[in-house]
C-alpha cells in the first residue's frame, strides 16, 4: 500500500505496510462510521417484533394499512438515497452522516409517543431518510477511509454492525415483551401491556445509540478523498496522518490527485450515463438489487407469518427471531477476514449458488408438509449463507467500484437502487405468499439467486487488495472501450 524509495507498489510487504498504518485510529474512525450501520439494522428490525402489539393499539384491521405502516419507512429510505450523492459530493461525507444521527433520534421518539397513526407513520418515514442517508454513506465513508489491503475487512464492520442492530432489536423486543396467549385476538393484545405501552419501548430504546452516534460523529475526521477533490489537500493530508506515515500521507494525495486532474473534479448525475462509467453503475445497481432479491429480508420483515406457516405460536416466533439473529451475527463475524482473504467475487458466487440451493429445499419442505424444525433450520442456513457472502460483501463492492468523482452520485443512485428493490420485495411478499403460497415464492426466490449467479459469474470483477485509485484506472478504461472486465 505504500511507495519505496523508488515509488513503486513493488516489493513492500505486509507487515512493512502495517508498520506505517495507525491502526488502532482506523479503528476508532470505521467503528464510529459503522454506527450508522446499528442504527440501520436497529430501525429496520425492530417494527417486525413490534408488529402485533402497535397494530392492535392504533387498530390496523387490514393487510393494506399493515403493509403501509411496515414498508413507509422504505420511502424515506428511497429519498434518502436518493439525496445522498448531492448532500454527499457538495458538504462532504460527516455532516450528512451527522443528519442521518439527528433524523434517527427524531425517529426513535417520535415512534415512541405517536398518539396516531398517520404520526407514527411520519416518524417511520424519517427515520428511513436516516437509513438511506447512513446505509450509503456509512461504507462510502469508511472506505475513503481505509487502506486497500484491509479496506474490505473495514467496510465489513458497517455490515456487522447493522447485524448487532438486527439482533438488539430483536433481543430488546423479546426482553420487553410479555408472554401472549397462544389464541390471543387483537382485542386482548390491546388490553395488555405490550398493547398499551410495551411497544412504545421498543422504539424509544433507539434513542441511547443514536444519541451516542451523534456525539460521536464530532470527534471523527471528513474523508481525505473528498478534502482532496473539493480542493482542501492540507485538510485531506492532516486526516491521513491521522491514518498512517508521512509516506502513506503524500502517496495517497498524490494517488487520489491523479484521478481528479485534467477533469472537473465535480460531476453532475448525467456523468454516470458516459460510456466509461455506465457499465460499472450497472453492476453496481444490479448487485444492489440483487442483494433485496436474493430474498432473506423477507425472512426479517414477515418472520411471523413465515413461522406461524411452519407452525409456530407467537411466543415461539420471537424466540425464532432471536436464533436468526444469532446465526447472522455469528456468519457476519466470521465473514469478516473472508472479505479480503477469498475475495469479493468468489464469496459472491458462493452465495448466490448456495441461496439458490436452499430455496429449493425450502419450496419442497413447504409443499411436502415438513414444518416446523426442518423449516427452521432451513431458513437459519440461508441467513448463515447470506451473512457470510451477500450481506457484507454487497456493501464492500459498492464502495469500491465507483470511480472517485462520481463516488457520491453513483453510490446513492446503487443504494436508492436497493431501496427500491426493497419496497418492491416488502410489498409483493404478501401477494406472491396469498397466490403462490411459501412454497412458490421460495422457488421464486431460488430462480432469482440463479440469474444473479450468472450475472456476478460474468460480470463482476474481483477487487480485493487494490486502492481506490487502481481499481478506477483498471475499471473504467476497459468500460470506455467496451471490454469485459479481467476476473
Amino acid at each position: 500500500m505504500f511507495l519505496n524509495n523508488k515509488n513503486t507498489l513493488q516489493g513492500i510487504t505486509m507487515s512493512e505496510t502495517n508498520e506505517q498504518l495507525k491502526m488502532r485510529n482506523i479503528w476508532l474512525i470505521s467503528l464510529v462510521a459503522a454506527c450508522g450501520g446499528l442504527l440501520f439494522g436497529y430501525d429496520w428490525v425492530v417494527i417486525g417484533g413490534a408488529k402485533p402489539f402497535y397494530e392492535a393499539y392504533f387498530h390496523v384491521t387490514n393487510a393494506s394499512l399493515s403493509g403501509w405502516a411496515m414498508s413507509s419507512a422504505l420511502l424515506g429510505c428511497m429519498l434518502g438515497a436518493f439525496i445522498t450523492g448531492t448532500v454527499s459530493d457538495k458538504y462532504g461525507r460527516k455532516r450528512p452522516l451527522i443528519l442521518a444521527a439527528i433524523l434517527f433520534v427524531i425517529s426513535a421518539l417520535g415512534t415512541a409517543v405517536a398518539e396516531s397513526f398517520n404520526a407514527f407513520v411520519i416518524y417511520r418515514i424519517i427515520g428511513g431518510v436516516g437509513i438511506g442517508l447512513a446505509s450509503a454513506l456509512s461504507p462510502m465513508y469508511i472506505a475513503e477511509i481505509a487502506p486497500a489491503e484491509k479496506r474490505g475487512k473495514f467496510v465489513s464492520i458497517n455490515q456487522l454492525t447493522i447485524v448487532i442492530g438486527v439482533l438488539a432489536a430483536q433481543i430488546i423486543n423479546l426482553m420487553i415483551a410479555e408472554p401472549v396467549a397462544t389464541e390471543a385476538t387483537q382485542a386482548d393484545i390491546l388490553l395488555t401491556w405490550n398493547g398499551q405501552v410495551g411497544w412504545r419501548y421498543m422504539f424509544g430504546a433507539e434513542l441511547v445509540p443514536a444519541l451516542a452516534f451523534l456525539l460521536l460523529l464530532f470527534f471523527v475526521p471528513e474523508s481525505p478523498r473528498w478534502l482532496v477533490k473539493a480542493g482542501m489537500t492540507g485538510k485531506a493530508k492532516e486526516t491521513l496522518r491521522r491514518i498512517g506515515s508521512e509516506n502513506y500521507v503524500n502517496r495517497t494525495v498524490a494517488e487520489i490527485e491523479s484521478t481528479l486532474s485534467n477533469e472537473t473534479r465535480s460531476l453532475p448525475f448525467s456523468a454516470l450515463l458516459k460510456p466509461d462509467v455506465k457499465p460499472i453503475l450497472v453492476i453496481g445497481v444490479v448487485l444492489a438489487a440483487f442483494q433485496q432479491w436474493s430474498g432473506i429480508n423477507v425472512i426479517f420483515n414477515y418472520a411471523q407469518e413465515i413461522f406461524a406457516s411452519a407452525g409456530f405460536d407467537i411466543n415461539d416466533t420471537l424466540k425464532s427471531i432471536v436464533a436468526t439473529g444469532l446465526i447472522n451475527l455469528l456468519f457476519t463475524v466470521l465473514a469478516i477476514p473472508f472479505v479480503d482473504r477469498i475475495g469479493r467475487r468468489k464469496l459472491m458466487i458462493i452465495g448466490s449458488l448456495g441461496l439458490t440451493i436452499i430455496y429449493g429445499f425450502m419450496s419442497a419442505a413447504y409443499a411436502y408438509g415438513l414444518l416446523g424444525l426442518p423449516v427452521l433450520l432451513l431458513v437459519l442456513i440461508s441467513i448463515s449463507i447470506y451473512a457470510l457472502t451477500l450481506a457484507p460483501v454487497t456493501w464492500v463492492l459498492l464502495s469500491e467500484i465507483f470511480p472517485n468523482k462520481v463516488r457520491g452520485a453513483a453510490m446513492s443512485i446503487s443504494t436508492l437502487a436497493l431501496w427500491v428493490a426493497c419496497f418492491a420485495l416488502t410489498y409483493t411478499f404478501p401477494i406472491l405468499n396469498s397466490q403462490l403460497g411459501a412454497s412458490g415464492s421460495f422457488l421464486l426466490y431460488g430462480i432469482i439467486c440463479a440469474l444473479g449467479f450468472l450475472f456476478i459469474h460474468s460480470k463482476v470483477p474481483e477487487t480485493k487488495g487494490r486502492s481506490l485509485e487502481e481499481l478506477e484506472k483498471e475499471l473504467v478504461p476497459q468500460a470506455t472501450v467496451g471490454k469485459k472486465v479481467n476476473v
